[in-house]
């Protein structure tokens, strides 16, 4: 049982002190001298969150059109690798029609040397006349059959001679188609490389924006942090104001030492170190408006270790016990927070004056674990009436 209850006060009984709405909520009168409020800081911190929403907006944008430029030079990346990889090829064509027109030239040169060697394997001691060949041969057949080959080498020699040239034409001419392909696909080249060098252009002009969005951003929300920390003090400011009674780190009747099911508590020990009978962390707001209660009236409900103070008044209607805004003397009075302080603040109403105000003794209303006394607006709060 001790278990349960330890984890159920853990669990619960935690709570934030006075929020940054305060000052919207209580309104403090010194005498006939005004007490300002602090919602100006609430003003700057929703013109900074105002600033900080359009600037994400800019910010998606500024992705948006990032992921766009970023599509396109990938697109514009793939289609040069593409351009690349087909001039290179078309290089590699080059070299080889290149290669192939220089072994058409030798073979030319080969068959030249070839067909000068047959006629001169002809002659007899070099050039001869008509007559001289005639006169030579041994008959006119061998004269006929001499001067038929040699007609017939000169002939094949000059078709072979002309598919060479043909055929060298035939490679000159896809030399230059590929020579004036290598030019395009280079211009081709030149464009998207330009273009590409664009779009990364506009995407570090982009990147150096979003960047100025996100440095606004979180210049904005140090700025918002420390708002919240100066709106929570002038808010504390607010509540002491009246303060009559500091008694170190004990008073307003708070128990030195008690004994509870959790162990023994009270203002000997250090703020949070322990838990009271009704599951109220010690020297917490809740744990001493709880002890008021009990010692005014001889009873205490137990709420399961619900600590939060602005738990309290749906568990007192819950247990049958009346609430309203109308403050009484001996009522606990509750603060319900707000967006910033979600826990709210427990006092112990010591007196209802004439002028608006109540008096409240409090514990830990900076967050010390020490006593105070202080007068302030009756307004804007929740009054639970524990002696009916």
């Amino acid at each position: 049982m001790l278990k349960k209850i330890m984890q159920q006060a853990i669990q619960f009984s935690r709570r934030f002190r006075l929020s940054a709405m305060l000052a919207v909520l209580i309104c403090f009168v010194l005498g006939s001298i005004p007490v300002a409020h602090a919602d100006v800081f609430q003003q700057q911190i929703d013109s900074l969150n105002a600033q900080n929403t359009q600037a994400q907006s800019s910010l998606s944008n500024l992705q948006t059109q990032a992921s766009s430029y970023q599509d396109a030079i990938n697109k514009l990346q793939a289609q040069i690798s593409a351009a690349q990889t087909a001039i290179s090829a078309n290089q590699a064509d080059q070299v080889t029609l290149q290669q192939e027109i220089a072994a058409d030239q030798a073979k030319i040169v080969q068959q030249k040397q070839l067909l000068s060697q047959e006629i001169e394997a002809m002659y007899v001691n070099g050039q001869m006349t008509t007559v001289e060949m005639l006169a030579t041969s041994n008959n006119l057949s061998s004269f006929v059959d001499a001067e038929t080959y040699r007609g017939a080498v000169q002939a094949k020699l000059q078709s072979l001679l002309t598919q060479i040239a043909q055929f060298e034409n035939e490679l000159e001419s896809q030399k230059a188609q590929l020579q004036q392909a290598l030019q395009t696909q280079q211009a081709q080249e030149e464009q998207l490389s330009s273009e590409e060098a664009q779009q990364n252009q506009l995407l570090n002009m982009n990147q150096n924006q979003q960047a100025s969005f996100n440095q606004q951003i979180q210049t904005n929300n140090t700025q918002i942090a420390t708002l919240k920390a100066e709106q929570i003090a002038a808010n504390r400011r607010l509540l002491s104001t009246g303060h009559v009674d500091f008694s170190g780190t004990c008073g307003g009747s708070y128990p030195a030492t008690a004994a509870g099911p959790a162990g023994t508590w009270g203002c000997s020990y250090s703020l949070d170190n322990t838990i009271d009978n009704w599951g109220m962390y010690n020297r917490e707001c809740v744990s001493y408006a709880a002890w008021m209660v009990y010692k005014t009236y001889g009873y205490m409900p137990y709420w399961g270790g619900n600590g939060n103070a602005n738990q309290w008044p749906a568990d007192a209607r819950a247990a049958g016990i009346p609430t309203g805004t109308e403050p009484k003397v001996n009522s606990v009075a509750i603060y319900m927070g707000g967006s910033s302080d979600p826990w709210g603040h427990a006092m112990w109403v010591k007196s209802v004056n004439g002028d608006g105000t109540i008096t409240v003794d409090q514990y830990n209303l900076y967050y010390d674990g020490k006593f105070y006394e202080t007068t302030i607006s009756a307004s804007g709060l929740i009054y639970i009436y524990f002696g009916g």
